[in-house]
């Protein structure tokens, strides 16, 4: 498998371009799965496990992995479902997400197809609530299932959504300030969400792009001061029918909304992302996910918003 990632450095050029690639792996039986290509660092057989006591029974074990130690998740019980046997003859996709560099073990690694993110949807109403599941695609003829990876970190490894107390102005008020979201986990969703929620502004969830310049145009067409009222859109770069990137272009490129403030959130960290978000205009990168650093770069501009409404009114 040792080739499986070779050219990655191309596959960035499909960043801005609203298309990805997806590394095909398996589970169980024929049921396949994707990931995005951009948050995988490699793809091994699996390593000698060392086991932790006391840890998630989802954590098989660590590995030493280039003078670094991570840890390998049975990706198959993090999601409900039987534990992997034989681990010796599986594969471990290693990953960075959230600043963090994990394993996932799976039963079985296919092959990386090139999509547009047009062809990622949404999954079937009543399907997301309480799954695992972000988005599905069909490639051959084959239902595909993209998993929520954020949902499972947050179950396995946890993480904190409390706003230390010496971040949060409390002599500031974002009452009368709006934040929009864009994000297609449903977890993230609700991690950005409560972060607002303790700086006392309000918010609108949308769950990718298309849906959110919808949302942005419907304000537009119903009258609403935009620039005074929405203090800033935060968007998830990777997601169904429209990225973060794609998303950005098009706000930039309407004149109704051309001078929204954007930040642009992802779960993959690095420069790539952050010179990606210059080139297409967005106004920030944040890397996912810290509940304070996120609190105070919104609080900033929701004071900057604050004293551009003053000099305007």
């Amino acid at each position: 498998m040792a080739g499986i990632l070779d050219g990655v450095d191309q596959r960035t050029q499909l960043a801005g371009r609203n298309r990805l690639e997806l590394l095909l792996f398996r589970l169980h039986g024929r049921q396949k799965f994707g990931i995005n290509v951009f948050k995988v660092k490699e793809v091994i057989q699996c390593p000698s496990l060392t086991q932790m006591p006391g840890a998630n029974p989802v954590v098989r074990g660590i590995a030493n992995m280039r003078g670094k130690t991570i840890s390998v998740m049975d990706l198959s019980m993090a999601i409900g479902g039987p534990k992997l046997d034989n681990a010796a003859g599986r594969f471990v996709i290693i990953t960075e997400y959230n600043r963090q560099t994990q394993g996932f073990m799976v039963g079985g690694v296919d092959h990386i197809v090139n999509m547009n993110w047009e062809d990622i949807l949404p999954p079937p109403k009543g399907a997301a609530g309480g799954s695992f599941l972000t988005a599905v695609t069909q490639i051959e003829n084959e239902l595909v299932e993209i998993l929520d990876v954020e949902k499972v970190m947050k179950d396995v490894m946890g993480c904190s959504e409390i706003v230390d107390e010496g971040i949060i102005d409390s002599g500031f008020d974002a009452s009368k300030q709006h934040v929009l979201v864009v994000d297609d986990s449903v977890v993230a969703r609700g991690q950005v969400k409560r972060v607002l929620e303790q700086l006392g502004v309000e918010c609108t969830l949308c769950n990718d792009g298309q849906e959110a310049l919808k949302q942005l145009r419907d304000w537009v067409n119903e009258g609403r001061d935009l620039y005074n009222w929405l203090a800033l859109v935060i968007s998830d770069i990777e997601m169904p029918q429209m990225d973060g990137y794609s998303l950005t272009t098009a706000i930039r490129q309407d004149p109704n909304l051309e001078k929204l403030h954007i930040f642009l959130h992802s779960s993959l960290s690095g420069g790539f992302n952050e010179s990606m978000v210059e080139k297409v205009g967005a106004n920030r990168f944040l890397p996912k996910y810290e509940a304070n650093e996120l609190a105070g770069f919104v609080q900033g501009r929701l004071k900057e918003h604050a004293e551009q409404r003053t000099t305007t009114v």
